[in-house]
């Protein structure tokens, strides 16, 4: 632990003292003093968590998950004589970005969650159902609770393929966009330049249906945070061709070429159970703390593997965790990070190297080569780089189980070629390899499969005038291309349709709006990363004005009177109609069981047994209980009534058993502890590569990147609160989102005559945007990191060259 010589929290005399360093308490010793220790300050800790030590048994659950499961170092326990105290030294707000994850492990709330205070309520009257996070694209389950129509929380859902027992603070706190300002709640008819007005959501269908029928051309665009279901409903309505997945060329490019790669099947895809197993790590070109930060959370446990085994052999039982601890000291397996920048993960890395996009990728085939000389070679690579490569390739050879991780960060499908050969090269000899490809959103596997054209195709079919409607699902396209473009684009169009649950640029330019459903409001299916479809349920329910997008379309469809419509009834006919129709879709049915499922003839309670006040809630309308609504949609019931034994695990609405206390449950629903649930993980695989064809190595190599004198080449950086759309509509969220910058090596720096926090021009081909320099040394000579998705910068094709200029002086900066 650490020695504080001055302002000791523990003290109450405070001054100087001699803080004692504290190791693990003996039982005898926490009896000692669990008593006397309950008088210490607590904490506000950040926008996330409050801490009350009144409440403390100490347990050490809070530190041995943040300092030795997560990572973190800024929360610790402090002691002196007989007193104990767990938190930080100083007030501040947690640091690690998986500290909400003390809500649930503290046994007896310490540490509480300041965004359900806002609008507490008991947890056995909160209505829960299983869903999935939408602010990434790992796919990790969650338990959204709700109360008098309002999110209230996120909890974790126990998925031991996927997430296990724990949560990263995007997924667990971003959900509060629900209930934000920025919800569309019901219809508008817009004039196209941002005045809008109410009307009623049957009114925007018969409108709809006006503007359809008067149209000369149709077409839509998708989204990757919509469901299959929502894209689906698209692609039936305008047809195939006409069918656009509302990403830009250059992400659906890096899309697609993940689902190439996938479908060739150079090495499996992994789940976050096979990443904590495997005990070698080469990362290319993802920041995945920023960009799917539970697979980093991940990370730090594989890292252990081979210290563990080396620990195993001198007769240490894993179990046995004080002397694990002494063998293994600060020991950490073969990892190895190459990024633009240094990343979070830089504290477990065996080696951190910073590169560009270009030189990763040649890094990435150097290593392949060493492994396998059938492998493409890379010319020129300096010697430094080239020992590197061995030095990586070594230590992947001796692993049982290596991982590969690369994705779509760096921006650049040379990165992503580099992995998978070097993944085929492990194979080839004999090591069960694996790679990970990272993809941003929740659903962009899952648009990916759908064929869609890019943004770019949507936009020639309106400025050749082969259409002048477009239906937008879900889907700001001024995240995806420069403001210009989407202006210019949306000007041409005739009319605009959006049917979105956010305001957005592209919601002010329409000409009529639909509220659609979020996740707490509607149920459809998302496809990871990892190609895992998963099923996620409603726990709001919101009668008449908000529905699924899917829904909509399908209304619309109706009213026009299309005979397909008839598939859009329910969830289950439409899910059953894509499988028929796209293949690839062909087992979306089997996710989950379908509304007719029964459990002893009884549907699956969304409410607790306990849960009360159902006459009182509605008391100002009518004394009496009102009927609870219906859901077609699923073998879920808005009630208290029904099934109470062990539903299928797509199913299980909450964790809870007699005699157990909130997540401790668990337990009662696994076939073993830190196992898979009883009857199966939730989820299926949808593509499955074919091991019977021998991959081909890629083989176009890039060139070596060299400084400019005059342009810097600018690639993305990502941020795990701010980076995301829907979570940085959430206002804890918001607290902790940075402002934009502009990231540069000193020495770049120097040479522009720029000082850390001053203002200075960005200009990257007819797009400028103004912006405080950030000074980071790890960024390589002639490289830049600018922000993906902060709020105030414009969106930029990257990696793209660009020139940045001096400005006048701004305020100081940090670091």
């Amino acid at each position: 632990m650490i020695n504080h010589p001055h302002d000791c929290p523990v003290c109450d005399e405070g001054g100087e003292c001699h803080l004692q360093d504290m190791t693990v308490m003996t039982r005898h010793t926490y009896r000692r003093y669990r008593f006397r220790k309950n008088t210490h300050r607590n904490q506000e800790l950040g926008p996330f968590i409050h801490h009350e030590m009144n409440r403390c048994i100490a347990c050490y659950r809070c530190v041995r998950f943040y300092r030795d499961y997560a990572g973190g170092r800024d929360l610790n326990v402090f002691g002196i004589h007989n007193r104990l105290y767990f938190g930080r030294f100083d007030n501040g707000t947690l640091e690690n970005e998986f500290s909400g994850n003390l809500v649930e492990v503290c046994p007896t709330g310490v540490f509480t969650d300041k965004t359900f205070r806002k609008h507490f309520t008991r947890k056995w009257d909160l209505q829960t159902a299983p869903s999935v996070c939408v602010h990434c694209g790992v796919g990790c389950n969650t338990l959204p609770g709700e109360r008098y129509g309002t999110l209230r929380r996120i909890r974790n859902r126990y998925n031991g393929e996927v997430n296990g027992y724990f949560l990263c603070d995007r997924g667990r706190f971003g959900y509060d966009f629900v209930n934000t300002d920025h919800r569309i709640r019901t219809a508008f008819r817009g004039d196209g330049s941002g005045g809008m007005t109410e009307i009623s959501p049957n009114d925007g269908v018969e409108i709809l249906g006006g503007m359809l029928d008067q149209s000369q051309g149709l077409i839509g665009i998708g989204s990757p945070r919509a469901s299959l279901e929502s894209n689906y409903a698209l692609w039936k309505l305008v047809g195939p061709e006409r069918f656009y997945s509302g990403l830009s060329g250059k992400e659906l490019s890096l899309v697609r070429a993940v689902l190439e790669i996938v479908r060739s099947a150079p090495a499996p895809s992994p789940s976050l159970r096979q990443v904590e197993a495997s005990d070698a790590i080469l990362i290319l070109g993802e920041d995945l703390t920023n960009t799917a930060p539970r697979m980093a959370l991940s990370l730090r446990q594989s890292v252990l593997i081979q210290p563990v085994q080396a620990a195993e052999k001198l007769g240490i039982e894993r179990w046995n965790d004080r002397p694990l601890r002494q063998a293994i000291r600060n020991d950490h397996g073969p990892l190895f990070n190459v990024a633009a920048t240094v990343t979070r993960l830089a504290d477990v890395a065996t080696e951190n190297i910073q590169a560009a996009p270009d030189d990763i990728a040649r890094l990435g085939f150097a290593v392949a080569r060493e492994l396998d000389e059938s492998a493409p070679d890379v010319d020129d690579l300096t010697g430094g780089m080239r020992e590197t490569a061995r030095n990586i390739a070594a230590a992947l050879k001796t692993a049982e189980a290596p991982l590969i991780i690369s994705g779509i960060g760096s921006g650049q499908q040379s990165v992503m070629h580099a992995a998978a050969n070097v993944a085929a090269a492990l194979r080839r000899m004999g090591r069960d390899a694996s790679l990970a490809l990272i993809v941003p959103e929740c659903n962009s596997f899952g648009v990916g499969l759908m064929d869609g054209g890019p943004l770019e195709a949507a936009m020639a079919e309106i400025n050749e005038g082969r259409a002048d409607t477009i239906v937008i699902v879900e889907n700001d396209l001024y995240r995806r291309m420069p403001r210009g473009v989407v202006d210019e684009f949306l000007a041409r169009a005739k009319n605009t349709i959006v049917i979105d649950h956010i305001f957005s640029g592209t919601s002010s330019n329409a000409r009529l709006i639909m509220p659609a459903a979020t996740f707490a409001e509607g149920e459809g299916s998302l496809v990871s990363s990892e190609g895992r479809c998963q099923r996620f349920f409603k726990v709001v329910d919101n009668p008449g004005e908000i529905r699924e997008s899917w829904r909509w379309l399908g209304d619309l469809m109706m009213n026009t009177g299309r005979a397909d419509s008839r598939a859009f009834d329910c969830l289950d006919s439409v899910t059953r109609a894509m499988s028929e129709e796209l293949p690839v879709f062909k087992r979306v049915p089997e996710v989950a069981p379908d509304a007719d499922f029964r459990a002893v003839g009884q549907k699956i309670p969304r409410q607790s047994h306990r849960y009360s006040g159902r006459t009182a809630m509605h008391a100002n309308v009518d004394v009496h209980e009102p009927k609870p609504p219906g859901d077609p949609d699923s073998a879920l019931a808005f009630s208290m009534e029904g099934f109470r034994g062990m539903p299928p695990s797509s199913l299980i609405p909450r964790f809870w058993a007699p005699g157990w206390n909130s997540v401790q449950a668990i337990n009662k629903f696994q076939s073993e502890i830190n196992g898979p649930l009883v009857g199966g993980d939730p989820g299926l695989r949808l593509i499955e590569g074919d091991d019977a064809v021998e991959f081909a190595y890629f083989t176009s190599v890039p060139n070596a990147f060299h400084p400019r004198k005059d342009e810097w080449l600018v690639v993305p950086a990502y941020h795990i609160f701010g980076s995301e759309e829907l979570s940085a509509l959430s206002p804890p969220i918001r607290e902790r989102v940075q402002g934009p910058y502009i990231g540069l090596n000193p020495e770049d720096s120097q040479s522009l005559e720029l000082v850390d926090g001053q203002e200075c021009e960005l200009v990257i081909l007819n797009n400028s945007v103004k912006l405080p320099v950030k000074l980071i040394s790890s960024v390589p000579k002639g490289v830049a990191v600018l922000p993906i998705g902060l709020e105030g910068l414009e969106t930029m094709s990257l990696p793209a060259l660009g020139r940045i200029v001096a400005g006048d002086s701004g305020h100081e900066g940090s670091d």
